[in-house]
């Protein structure tokens, strides 16, 4: 009979794995979704069978993923930097489908800006700063109303620390980050049923990896994965890839006067 035992735990194992996998069904909103990971991320929720609300600047992209997945993406058109707009978007969206289960904020911009130049800089912080703070406070609340919810946000390695090439993208990365950990604490100091994920991926595959000689570039499909899968464990923080987490430890703790020679 010891061979039955074996096989009966052999079996209870892989269905236990099997289940982690599993996925319920849910209504999910993706603010920035027609391109980089939030199109990855929509891709590869909505081939599980979730229905995903995908929000975008561009009108024709998401014509283009409603008609490729047969409906099971509804595209909303809205700029994150003008707040009137979006929030009647998200207004509607909530009316529509009555209970968003998960919402993740992708939209974000920041380029390359050594000379300081304000007209650079100036869309970073309308993005990344004022539309994106109210984005996340809408959220936030409609998850108050629901009584649950859960919130992802994704933010960057690169705002762990001032960089002299990209200031502006640094800085509001930080402010992203400290304002996702402000969400985390209210939700538990007011026992509110609300998780607050912070997603930190380093440099990836897509248009927002800019410059040369970039360092450990991730391709897209394999930070998605990886992100699907600490929504799923409801990480507060999680560093993507893998690898990344070792290094935003080392450059965080870096002492100034080693980290301003590099």
């Amino acid at each position: 009979m010891l061979w039955l035992s074996f096989f009966s735990v052999v079996i209870y194992a892989l269905w236990l794995k099997t289940r982690n996998f599993v996925e319920k069904t849910m209504n999910i909103l993706i603010v920035g979704a027609t391109s980089g990971i939030g199109k990855a991320l929509l891709e590869k929720y909505v081939e599980v069978g979730n229905f995903v609300v995908a929000i975008g600047r561009r009108q024709q992209l998401l014509d283009e993923l409603y008609k490729k997945y047969n409906g099971k993406v509804l595209g909303e058109m809205a700029d994150v930097t003008d707040v009137e707009a979006i929030g009647m978007v998200m207004e509607n969206i909530q009316k529509r489908l009555g209970v968003i289960d998960l919402a993740i904020v992708c939209a974000g911009t920041g380029e390359l800006n050594p000379s300081l130049d304000n007209e650079l800089e100036n869309p970073s912080i309308q993005t990344n700063v004022v539309g994106w703070t109210f984005v996340v406070d809408a959220l936030f609340h409609l998850f108050e109303q629901q009584g649950k919810g859960h919130l992802v946000a994704i933010t960057s390695v690169g705002g762990l620390r001032g960089e002299p090439m990209a200031p502006a993208y640094s800085a509001t990365k930080a402010y992203q980050i400290n304002y996702m950990e402000a969400l985390r604490k209210k939700a538990y100091k007011e026992g509110k049923m609300i998780t607050v994920t912070d997603i930190r991926p380093g440099l990836v595959d897509t248009a927002m990896a800019k410059g040369e000689g970039l360092f450990w570039v991730m391709p897209v499909d394999k930070v998605a994965s990886q992100i699907i899968a600490a929504i799923r464990k409801k990480k507060s923080v999680k560093y993507v890839t893998k690898r990344w987490h070792v290094l935003a430890f080392l450059n965080k703790h870096m002492p100034w006067l080693l980290y301003k020679r590099i």
